[in-house]
């Protein structure tokens, strides 16, 4: 109930204010029955704006961090995303895949919309990097569809570590379903894992057209902050005057 109540009375219409997306391609996200949403994931803003747009609900994986703040905004936060139709997933360990997979195919046994950023985490500049296999493992096991999706704008709109969005329009696109049939019964062979995600991947990029990074955005990200916490140490080492 208070799903809807946010998508229809208080946060969707905020949205489409603040954003004004131009929505492209919605007839290629089916009515009824299971299937996956992949996307691009730019902003904090795109767990909320895909779901404002889409006619059916959506459940996303969200990283279990948005679950477990502390204090009243902590709970406050959690009790925002559960009603939301975020899933909380831990992404630590090496269970983690397996937590997230299995949540998934639980929504998608249901016959419900899945949605999934393949990359795994937000972009920290604006470019899409490599999908990781999930996205494949439960489009094979459940059997179902991949929508593309693309989001556009919304790094611009609400860069890393931005708390109030710029006033800008972005745009929102669904590509044609992606049917994996064909590759039924051999979930386990990395090497069409690996297939099926990277045919995801890039029906995202014809989508968005963003610039294609051939690595893993976590490791990337990494390597960014290292670099960064570098030249920070370098900087404080110089002399005065």
């Amino acid at each position: 109930m208070f799903y809807y109540l946010l998508k229809y009375v208080v946060l969707g219409p905020l949205l489409r204010l603040l954003f004004r997306p131009r929505i492209e391609g919605l007839e290629h996200v089916p009515e009824t029955g299971a299937a996956i949403v992949a996307g691009n994931h730019l902003s904090f803003s795109d767990h909320f704006l895909m779901p404002a747009v889409l006619k059916r609900r959506i459940t996303f994986l969200a990283k279990a961090e948005y679950f477990t703040g502390p204090g009243i905004k902590g709970r406050l936060t959690a009790a925002f995303f559960r009603s939301a139709g975020q899933i909380p997933v831990d992404r630590s360990g090496k269970e983690a895949g397996q937590a997230a997979i299995r949540e998934g195919l639980g929504v998608l046994g249901k016959g419900e919309l899945l949605g999934i950023y393949p990359e795994g985490t937000r972009s920290h500049d604006g470019r899409l990097y490599k999908g990781k296999v999930g996205v494949a493992v439960m489009a094979l096991r459940a059997g179902v569809p991949v929508v593309p999706c693309a989001m556009i704008g919304t790094f611009e709109a609400q860069p890393p570590g931005t708390v109030v969005p710029r006033l800008r329009p972005v745009a929102i696109r669904f590509g044609e379903p992606l049917d994996f049939s064909r590759y039924v019964g051999m979930e386990n062979e990395k090497a069409v894992l690996r297939a099926v995600t990277d045919e995801i991947m890039y029906a995202i990029l014809s989508l968005s057209g963003q610039e294609y990074v051939d690595r893993y955005a976590a490791d990337a990200k990494a390597q960014a902050a290292a670099a960064e916490a570098a030249r920070e140490r370098r900087f404080r080492r110089l002399p005065l005057g």
